[in-house]
C-alpha cells in the first residue's frame, strides 16, 4: 500500500489521491492515531513516481516533497525555516504528507534557531525536524533598464536574489545596492560605467549571467539613432534631455493623438519607426530555436498611454504586439513616469495569420536580416489616450 503512493503521487489527480489515502486508511488500522501521540518525522523523500521517489538530503523553496513518519494526518500547520506552507491535510495519511515548500523563504531575515528546520503541528502536538533547507539557484527575469545612464535607478527582478557575493553590471562591480528580503529584486543607482559586458550575479547558491551585454548600445544593434543609424522615416528624432532625460544621444519620438477604432494608418507622421534592413540573427545561428532570441529596445513614456498598440514587424509579414496597458486581463493606463525602461519581446511572439514561425529561417529568411518597423495602430475600440513615447537602441539579442 505504501508503494502505491510512492509510484503514483505525482501523476494522480486530487480525487485519485483522496481515494488512495481513504483506501490505505481502511485497510491499515495502524494508520489511525489511536494513541493520541504527537507527530513524528522520520525522513524526506522526493515527490515523484518510483523509482525517482528517492530520499533527499536537502530541499529548496518551491520544491514538492513527501514527509514520512507517524501521526501526520491531522496536520494544522507545517513550517519550513519558520515560514508556513499551504497544504490540504485532507490528502494526508498518518504516515505520508505531500507538501510544497514555500516558494519564498527570506533567508537573510530568518532567525538562526529557525534555519534548517521543518516544524510539523497536528491537533495533538508539534515536532521539529532538523533538515537542510537551502536557497535555490538565482534566476533573473528582467532588468528595468539595460542601458542606464549614471544616476538612474536600476532594478533587477527574479528569484533567489539574496545572499549576494557579487554583482557585475557591464564590467563594473556594484557595491552599493539594496536586495529585497524575499529575494525577488535588487536595486542600485547606476554609477559611472564606460564598459559593456554581461550582467553577472553571484550568490551563495549559484550564479546567473545574461547571454547579452548590458550598458551596450551598439552590439547587435539595428538602430541606435546615432552611430548605428539606419533609421529611414516615420517620426521625428530628438536628442533633448529636457524632453526625455537619461537619453543616449538621439532617439525616435512617437507622437499622436487619440485614434478611432480600427485605425491602421500607421504611415501617418509620428506613428511609425521604419528602419532599413539589418542583421537580426547571424545566418550561422538560424538553426537555433526561435525563442532563444528577442527584440529589445528602450522606451520612455512620460504621460499616460492607453489603447494604442505598438505593432512590430519585419518586412511587413510576421507581427508582434506591445501593449503594456493590458495588465492581468485589465486595461490600465501605462506610464514609465519619464524613465527609460527596457522592452523585451521574444521572437516566438511574432505571428503571421495567428501562427508562430516554426523556425528562424521562416521568420527571418535565409539571410537572417530584414527591415524593422514599429507601427502605432488601434484595435476594435478607440484609444483612451494618445501616445507620446521615445524609443531608442533597437536590437535583436540572444536571451537563452
Amino acid at each position: 500500500m505504501k508503494n502505491i503512493i510512492y509510484k503514483h503521487i505525482r501523476l494522480l489527480s486530487t480525487l485519485s489521491i483522496i481515494l488512495i489515502i481513504t483506501s490505505m486508511t481502511s485497510c491499515n488500522n495502524d494508520d489511525d492515531n489511536a494513541s493520541g501521540t504527537g507527530p513524528v518525522i522520520t525522513e524526506i523523500r522526493n515527490y515523484a513516481a518510483s523509482p525517482n521517489d528517492t530520499l533527499v538530503d536537502k530541499i529548496v523553496p518551491g520544491q514538492w516533497i513527501v514527509i514520512t513518519g507517524k501521526n501526520l494526518k491531522s496536520a494544522t500547520k507545517i513550517t519550513f525555516n519558520g515560514i508556513s506552507a499551504d497544504f490540504n491535510a485532507g490528502l494526508f495519511s498518518n504516515t505520508y504528507a505531500a507538501v510544497q515548500v514555500p516558494a519564498v523563504i527570506p533567508f537573510p531575515s530568518i532567525p538562526a534557531n529557525k534555519l534548517n528546520t521543518i516544524q510539523y503541528t497536528t491537533s495533538v502536538g508539534t515536532t521539529t525536524f532538523a533538515f537542510s533547507i537551502v536557497a535555490g539557484p538565482p534566476a533573473l527575469v528582467s532588468i528595468s533598464n539595460e542601458n542606464p545612464v549614471e544616476g538612474d535607478l536600476v532594478t533587477l527582478s527574479g528569484s533567489n536574489l539574496f545572499l549576494i557575493n557579487e554583482i557585475n553590471f557591464g564590467g563594473k562591480i556594484i557595491t552599493d545596492y539594496t536586495a529585497a528580503v524575499d529575494g525577488k529584486s535588487i536595486s542600485f543607482v547606476m554609477p559611472n560605467v564606460t564598459t559593456s559586458a554581461p550582467l553577472n550575479i553571484i550568490t551563495a547558491s549559484g550564479t546567473v549571467t545574461t547571454t547579452f551585454n548590458v550598458n551596450d548600445v551598439t552590439t547587435k544593434s539595428l538602430c541606435n539613432f546615432d552611430n548605428v543609424n539606419t533609421f529611414s522615416w516615420g517620426c521625428a528624432t530628438s536628442n533633448s534631455n529636457a524632453d526625455f532625460p537619461g537619453n543616449h544621444g538621439y532617439f525616435a519620438v512617437l507622437d499622436h493623438g487619440t485614434l478611432g477604432p480600427n485605425n491602421g494608418t500607421w504611415w501617418e507622421w509620428g506613428r511609425s519607426i521604419n528602419v532599413n534592413s539589418g542583421q537580426w540573427v547571424p545566418a550561422q545561428d538560424l538553426a537555433d530555436p526561435v525563442a532563444d532570441y528577442a527584440v529589445k529596445f528602450e522606451i520612455n513614456v512620460p504621460g499616460e498611454w492607453n489603447g494604442t498598440t505598438i505593432q512590430i514587424t519585419r518586412n511587413y509579414d510576421f507581427y508582434a504586439k506591445y501593449e503594456p496597458w493590458k495588465a492581468n486581463d485589465k486595461i490600465v493606463s501605462y506610464t514609465t513616469k519619464g524613465k527609460w525602461v527596457t522592452v523585451t519581446i521574444p521572437l516566438s511572439d511574432f505571428k503571421k495569420d495567428g501562427a508562430q514561425a516554426s523556425s528562424l529561417t521562416e521568420l527571418l529568411g535565409a539571410s537572417g536580416s530584414g527591415e524593422f518597423h514599429i507601427q502605432a495602430v488601434s484595435g476594435s475600440k478607440a484609444t483612451v489616450t494618445g501616445l507620446r513615447a521615445a524609443v531608442d537602441n533597437i536590437r535583436v539579442v540572444k536571451i537563452k
